[in-house]
C-alpha cells in the first residue's frame, strides 16, 4: 500500500508506461508486417499470440532481475571488443532485423506477392509465430533493462509491463489495418525496422547510438508520411469529381496510346519503345470513339440542312427524276417548295418508281419522320433510329426549326471515321506534300479531328461546338480570316481558305519543339 501512496511511483510508472510503449512499437510494427502474410483469418490469432509472448516474455525477464544483471559481464573477448551475453542477443537480434527488413523490403520493390497461380501466396503460421518470438526476444530484453533503469520496485515495472502491452494490444488491430491498406506506410515501417536492426548491432558492437536521434528520424519521417498521405486522399478526391465514364475512357485511352499514357511511358526501355504498337490507329480510333460517344449530343453528328439533299413536290417531275437518279443517299426529306415546308421523309427508289409510273410521288410513299433535339444524347438517338427503322431522324433545335438530319451512318461515323458517299471526298486527311501535316475542312466533325491527331487537347465536356471552324472561332473570338494562324496545345491551324466567313480549308501540323 506504501507503493499506492508515493507520488513519485506514480510518475514513474507514468514515465515507464510510456517508455514501454516507445519501445514496443517497432515490436508492434514487426507484427502487423508478418501478420499480413498469413491468411486475414489468422492474422489476429498471430496479433494476440504475438503480443502475449511479448508480455509473458518481458514478465518473466522481470522476475529474474538478478539474471539479467549477469548479462553485461564479458563472456568473449575479440582485442579491444569484448561481448557480454545482452551484446550477443542484441547482435543476433539486430542481425534477424535487417535480415528480415531487406527480404520484405526486396520482396515488395520487385513485386513478389503473388504466386504462380495468380493467387495470393501466405506465409505459415507457425513460421510466422516463430518469426515473433525471436523478434519478441530482443525488444523484450531492450525494454526490460529500461525498466531496470528507470524504477527500482519490481510490482511498478510489472505493472507498467502489463498496461504497456494491454494499451499495445487494442491499438494494434487499427494499427494493423492501417499499415495493411498503405503500401508506403509498410515500406516506412520496413526502413524503421532496418535502421533500428543497424543501432542494435551497433549497440552490441559497444557503440552509442542516442535514442533521441532514432526517435527524431522516425518522427520527421512518419510527418513528411503524413503529408504524402493527405496529398494522396486530396488527389484520390480531385479524381473522383470526374466521372467514372470520363475516368475509365481516360483509362482505357493511356493504355492504347502511348502519347495519352502520362510520364510513366517515357521511363520504358529503348527495346520496348521500338516495338509496335499493340493497337493499330483504326483500332484507337473506333475504342476513342465509342468512349466519347456518351458525352456527344445530336448536333455533333448530324448533317446541317444546308449540306442536305431534299425533294420539292411542286418542282419539275423530270429534274426531280434526274436529282433522283443521281442521288446516292437512301431516304430523303420531302417539302413543298422549300426545306422549311417538311411533309415527310421517304425512299428514293419509291419516289422514282412513283414519278416513272404515275408522274408524281403518291402519298403513301411519303413517311412521317421522326424528330429529335439536337441537344439529345447520341446513346438516347440510338433508340430513336432503331424505331424510324433505317429512315432518317429529322434534328430541331430549341425554336422547333429543322436544322439537320441524322442517320446511323452518321452514328458508325462518330466511332469509326468518315464513310464518304460518292458525290463527297473526306473532310479531313493528311497532306500529300508533309507528313506531319493534315488538310482539314472547317465542317469537319472536331470530335474526329481530335480521334486522328491522337490527342485530348482540343475539347472538353463544356464546350458546345461541332466543327473544326466552331473550334477555331471559339478560341480566335471571331471567325478567322485567311492567314490566321491559332495553336491549340500541340498543334497550330492555319486558315488557308475563308469563303464569306465560312472556313473551307485549314492546315493543321503539330508545333515541334525548337531545336537547342
Amino acid at each position: 500500500m506504501e507503493l499506492f501512496s508515493d507520488p513519485s511511483i506514480w510518475i514513474g510508472l507514468l514515465t515507464l508506461v510510456i517508455l514501454e510503449i516507445v519501445l514496443g512499437i517497432d515490436n508492434l510494427v514487426f507484427i502487423a508486417i508478418l501478420s499480413e502474410k498469413l491468411p486475414p483469418h489468422q492474422r489476429d490469432k498471430a496479433r494476440i499470440i504475438g503480443l502475449g509472448l511479448a508480455l509473458f516474455m518481458r514478465l518473466g525477464l522481470l522476475s529474474v532481475i538478478s539474471w539479467i544483471a549477469t548479462l553485461t559481464t564479458p563472456l568473449i573477448n575479440l582485442g579491444p571488443l569484448s561481448l557480454s551475453g545482452r551484446d550477443l542477443i542484441l547482435l543476433i537480434g539486430g542481425l534477424f532485423l535487417i535480415f528480415k527488413a531487406t527480404t520484405e523490403l526486396h520482396e515488395r520493390m520487385e513485386g513478389v506477392t503473388h504466386s504462380a497461380d495468380g493467387s495470393k501466396a501466405y506465409s505459415g503460421f507457425v513460421a510466422v509465430v516463430a518469426q515473433i518470438v525471436v523478434l519478441d526476444a530482443v525488444f523484450s530484453l531492450d525494454a526490460v533493462i529500461t525498466a531496470v533503469g528507470m524504477v527500482d520496485e519490481l510490482p511498478v515495472m510489472m505493472a507498467a509491463v502489463v498496461i504497456s502491452i494491454g494499451i499495445m494490444l487494442v491499438a494494434s488491430k487499427p494499427l494493423t489495418r492501417f499499415v495493411n491498406a498503405h503500401p508506403t506506410v509498410i515500406v516506412l515501417c520496413l526502413s524503421f525496422l532496418l535502421m533500428i536492426g543497424f543501432s542494435l548491432v551497433a549497440e552490441g558492437l559497444g557503440f552509442d547510438v542516442p535514442k533521441g536521434y532514432l526517435y527524431a528520424a522516425i518522427g520527421f519521417s512518419i510527418l513528411i508520411e503524413v503529408f504524402n498521405q493527405i496529398s494522396s486522399r486530396n488527389a484520390k478526391a480531385q479524381e473522383l469529381r470526374i466521372p467514372l465514364r470520363e475516368r475509365a475512357a481516360n483509362k482505357v485511352l493511356s493504355l492504347m496510346s502511348g502519347a495519352r499514357a502520362g510520364t510513366a511511358h517515357a521511363a520504358q526501355s529503348t527495346d520496348l519503345a521500338a516495338q509496335p504498337p499493340a493497337f493499330a490507329p483504326e483500332e484507337r480510333i473506333m475504342v476513342s470513339g465509342v468512349l466519347s460517344l456518351a458525352e456527344r449530343k445530336v448536333r455533333s453528328i448530324m448533317t446541317p440542312m444546308s449540306e442536305v439533299d431534299w425533294v420539292d413536290l411542286n418542282g419539275d417531275v423530270e429534274a426531280i427524276k434526274l436529282s433522283l437518279n443521281d442521288n446516292p443517299h437512301s431516304y430523303l426529306p420531302v417539302c413543298n417548295d422549300s426545306v422549311d415546308e417538311l411533309v415527310g421523309v421517304a425512299r428514293a427508289k419509291d419516289m422514282l418508281r412513283d414519278l416513272m409510273q404515275f408522274g408524281a410521288i403518291q402519298t403513301t410513299t411519303i413517311k412521317r419522320p421522326l424528330f429529335v433535339q439536337e441537344g439529345t444524347g447520341v446513346i438516347a438517338l440510338i433508340n430513336d433510329l432503331r424505331t424510324s427503322r433505317g429512315r432518317m431522324v429529322i434534328v430541331k433545335n430549341e425554336f422547333n426549326v429543322m436544322c439537320g438530319v441524322v442517320t446511323p451512318i452518321d452514328v458508325l461515323e462518330a466511332i469509326a471515321g468518315e464513310f464518304p458517299d460518292e458525290d463527297e471526298t473526306f473532310t479531313i486527311q493528311k497532306s500529300p506534300d508533309h507528313e506531319n501535316t493534315w488538310i482539314a475542312s472547317g465542317a469537319t466533325d472536331v470530335h474526329l479531328v481530335q480521334q486522328l491527331l491522337d490527342t485530348q487537347q482540343l475539347i472538353s465536356s463544356n464546350d458546345f461546338y461541332a466543327t473544326l471552324g466552331g473550334l477555331l472561332t471559339e478560341h480566335h473570338g471571331a471567325v478567322p480570316a485567311q492567314g490566321t494562324q491559332i495553336d491549340i496545345g500541340d498543334w497550330r491551324f492555319t486558315v488557308l481558305e475563308n469563303d464569306d466567313d465560312v472556313l473551307r480549308k485549314v492546315s493543321i501540323e503539330r508545333i515541334l519543339p525548337e531545336p537547342h
